[in-house]
């Protein structure tokens, strides 16, 4: 008879395994961990989010990455000594199951709201870093999560096309989708493109050339994003008033858990472990008061709507998020609900306001990679 760890280590033997880059404090991963992905190693540049990390999973009780959870540049990979212990851990992984990449590259120089550099910037050159490590390590699957603004800026296309070609050339077959969180329940306008690609040699003949219809996108979307997004189904604004009561309206569809309210009170953010760290208001306090509840047209304070999804979670570069009733920003434990992440899991209470911030809207919301994950999951069972 096996013993526990026997059997955990037989059970995850059978389970397709993950490397994960990029990692942040693991929203992405997440979702991979509780769809029965076995997440062996992990690589992470900052070391706020890689500790972040860490302290997530001791505190959700998840194990430690069997191989490794690396701090330091993706490049290190390419060029560097950890080069041969990657493929050493790889070989060891492909002799148990198939064995994939996962990872969203830091993206502001392709974003709308970013420097908009593209390739040449410095976050910009680690999306082609990890191309080149996929083609370098050769998984069998990987995914790439990035920004709308490779599809939506035409030099930025041309940039990923040529990443497509590069990884096509390299025996990937791929089929890519912009999908927008709130499809999957997530209270948040967020559009991202997913890239998934598999080796040509691990599919079957008759998938190769149809595998936008074998890979199931749609499988488990919640909502119709052309419906949800539709403003008049909505309450535009209210006048602010500090600490009121505002009923929930008439939904003429069955949208309320895609409301910020909904998930403040599913994840009982008054008293969640990162409940008390936002930033404290000074001299922006009498502004904040004048911006009614919903108002999100202004470049930097964005009021949201309880009652109303969130605008895309994105806490830097001069954009305030301000509490729907209260007097100030966000918390960290809302701004996780935003990116529906599950109530129990919990930042560093001595992580830098600043990191916190910036690790939740780096991230990829909880809901959406929990998606992905069982979209891929059902996939590599076809196969």
């Amino acid at each position: 008879m096996l013993k526990p760890n026997q059997a955990n280590d037989s059970a995850n033997s059978r389970s397709p395994i993950i490397f994960s880059f990029f990692a942040g404090s693991g929203f992405l991963d997440l979702g991979f961990e509780r769809t029965g992905f076995d997440v062996r190693f992990v690589n992470e540049f900052h070391k706020p989010f890689y500790e972040a990390y860490k302290y997530s999973r001791q505190i959700m009780n998840h194990p430690e990455p069997q191989y490794e959870h690396h701090l330091g540049s993706i490049e290190e990979f390419l060029n560097g000594n950890p080069k041969k212990r990657l493929k050493q851990y790889i070989t060891n992984a492909k002799k148990d199951n198939l064995v994939g990449f996962i990872g969203g590259p830091p993206c502001p120089d392709f974003s709308v709201a970013g420097k908009n550099k593209g390739r040449e910037g410095d976050h910009g050159k680690l999306t082609e870093s990890y191309i080149d490590t996929i083609i370098a390590f050769k998984p069998d699957f990987f995914l790439l999560e990035n920004v709308k603004g490779l599809w939506s800026n035409k030099k930025h296309f041309l940039f990923y096309k040529e990443m497509k070609d590069k990884l096509e050339n390299a025996g990937y077959i791929l089929t890519d989708r912009l999908a927008n969180c709130i499809e999957f329940g997530a209270p948040q306008d967020r559009d991202r493109i997913l890239l998934f690609g598999i080796k040509r040699s691990k599919v079957k003949r008759n998938q190769r050339l149809k595998l936008d219809q074998n890979f199931k996108w749609n499988t488990y979307l919640k909502f119709d994003k052309e419906v949800v997004l539709n403003k008049s189904l909505w309450p535009t604004t209210t006048l602010y008033s500090a600490n009121s009561s505002l009923p929930a309206p008439d939904f003429s569809e069955d949208i309320e858990e895609l409301t910020v309210e909904y998930w403040f009170r599913k994840n009982d953010v008054c008293n969640h472990p990162n409940a008390k760290h936002h930033f404290k208001p000074k001299a922006g306090l009498p502004k904040m008061q004048t911006i009614a509840e919903g108002d999100v047209s202004g470049k930097s304070f964005k009021r949201l709507h309880r009652w109303r999804y969130s605008a895309t979670a994105a806490y830097g570069n001069n954009e305030v998020h301000l509490h729907p009733y209260q007097d100030r920003r966000l918390s960290a434990a809302e701004a996780l609900a935003i990116q529906s992440l599950p109530k129990e899991f919990v930042l560093p209470k001595d992580m830098g306001l600043s990191n916190m911030f910036k690790t939740i809207g780096n991230g990829v919301p909880f809901l959406l990679s929990e998606a992905i994950a069982k979209t891929i999951k059902d996939f590599l069972k076809t196969l």
